[in-house]
């Protein structure tokens, strides 16, 4: 079906002739470079004034969209038509900047979305032979970039704070994988991750993606209940946790949450042989910590007694990576499996693009890797572009509502990516019904000019946050990012 599409352009009028499909982007392709008069509608240019209530556009500036990956509204038509109509050659090229030890054969992808014509089935690179965790770390080292800073880490009081590089990270990740291995963690196995936002987390993750194990982050936030769910349906050799975290000026004992989901497991008649434990000294000291012999082991009585190499498990593009399950707030918890090869393509690939990532930047999420978010754009995207993130352990209020703001100047963040709940959180610490720049002095005290990009993610961002989000944090000079995904797609689905 074709329909006709009017856009103005001052005074003139273009008529396109468009496909439900490219619906959307062929209009994009009609609108101006800059923002000149436009009727009925009013914009601004990036980084040359404020957006106010009347202003619907926001235009990036020629220097902007000059270093864009995607430098205008007809480059990005060209790469979505291409991935539209040639699927399977778009990404076989998307795949190509990647590792694999085996290429995949003549069939790019198989599917079937009728369950009609039997069961639901979707697959891509099906036979490529790689490893996620080989690309994130190991590719990134023998392109040079070994002694770049993988991870900044930020913990929960101000000045608390610890970096790793990629070759560093890489030996971490080695030791822990080693540890796995040595009892008795297998490829397919399942490990079941219940962590806060530590370096010890992605560490985990990358750990068990090196040796073929499927990992499942639950959110160190979760309940007991909650936890014992996931351990009982996914059965998992080994938990990892910690015995405590602090977020903000709160304890939460984690370790007791986990044995009391360990105890409610073997009720049931699933019982678990090891529980590795990370002393987190900043919240708990391990005498505090109880302990059950024979199950429980210290993280920092083992794991760096294990050599700092470590074999790759080579998998199939269709072998499992990850389960994440959703939060059961309409029933059971569901466990979403994601597979490897189409994961570790797509979340690079909308990663690079979607923040226009180049390799001087230093992104922060402020996601848990308890949701999808973490994973995709925390740990596996910025880390398969080679890219220098910050983990944060506290909370974007304490010690007071600048300290998202102080984090930012203090790793020269250029891409920052959080969600509308934070923002309108952190716009009520400041005038609301003003969008000017020194309404808000949590954030203004803060130079904040490392900033390039934005980025929302979660439930749609409301005008009157996302004007202060461009306005007061961006100055009107970053561009935002908001994404719309969920669990079960593993990436964003659509970028506004």
């Amino acid at each position: 079906m074709e329909d006709e599409i009017q856009a103005a352009n001052g005074c003139s009028t273009t008529t396109l002739k468009t496909s439900d499909h490219l619906r959307h982007v062929e209009s994009m392709s009609t609108l101006p470079s800059g923002a000149g008069p436009i009727s009925r509608l009013n914009a601004v240019i990036l980084g040359e004034s404020l957006a106010s209530e009347e202003d619907h556009l926001v235009f990036p500036s020629e220097a902007f969209s000059m270093q864009a990956h995607v430098p205008s509204p007809q480059k990005y038509l060209e790469m979505y038509t291409r991935s539209i109509e040639d699927p399977a050659g778009f990404w076989s090229e998307m795949a190509s900047g990647f590792f694999w030890k085996e290429r995949w054969g003549p069939q790019v992808y198989a599917e079937n979305l009728d369950i009609r014509k039997g069961k639901i089935n979707i697959e891509w690179f099906k036979g490529g032979i790689t490893n996620l965790c080989y690309n994130c770390l190991d590719r990134i080292i023998e392109s040079g970039d070994g002694d770049k800073i993988a991870i900044f880490w930020e913990g929960n009081e101000p000045g608390f704070d610890g970096t790793l590089t990629y070759k560093q990270l890489l030996a971490r990740v080695c030791q822990l994988a080693n540890w796995l291995k040595d009892v008795g963690v297998r490829k397919g196995d399942a490990v079941v991750i219940y962590l806060p936002m530590l370096m010890e987390l992605p560490i985990s993750m990358l750990a068990c993606s090196r040796i073929g194990a499927v990992h499942s982050v639950v959110f160190a936030g979760f309940s007991a209940e909650s936890l014992a769910q996931r351990i009982m349906d996914c059965k998992p050799k080994v938990v990892i946790t910690c015995n405590a975290v602090r977020r903000g000026s709160k304890i939460i004992y984690l370790k007791d949450i986990v044995d009391a989901a360990l105890a409610e497991s073997a009720r049931n008649g699933n019982p678990l042989d090891v529980c590795l434990t990370y002393e987190n000294e900043s919240a708990m000291k391990r005498e505090s910590t109880k302990w059950q012999e024979g199950r429980d082991i210290w993280w920092q009585d083992v794991v760096p007694k294990h050599p700092t190499t470590c074999a790759v498990e080579w998998v199939d593009a269709e072998d499992p990576l990850f389960l994440l399950y959703t939060s059961g707030s309409t029933g059971k918890p569901k466990g979403v499996l994601h597979t490897t090869g189409g994961y570790m393509v797509y979340t690079a690939t909308t990663f690079k693009y979607a923040f226009d990532y180049k390799p001087s930047d230093v992104y922060w999420c402020t996601a848990d890797c308890g949701w999808i978010t973490g994973h995709s754009y925390v740990t596996y995207g910025p880390l398969l572009n080679g890219a220098t993130v910050v983990v944060f352990e506290g909370a974007p209020n304490y010690p007071d509502a600048g300290r998202c703001w102080d984090i930012v100047d203090k790793f020269k963040v250029s891409i920052f990516y959080t969600a509308p709940t934070l923002v309108r959180s952190l716009m009520r610490e400041g005038d609301q019904a003003r969008n000017t720049i020194n309404c808000c002095p949590y954030v203004t005290r803060y130079s904040r000019k490392s900033l390039r990009v934005l980025g929302s993610v979660g439930e749609p961002i409301n005008p009157s946050a996302w004007r202060w989000y461009f306005n007061v944090v961006g100055e009107s000079r970053c561009p935002i990012s908001d994404t719309w995904w969920q669990t079960e797609t593993g990436g964003f689905m659509a970028c506004f």
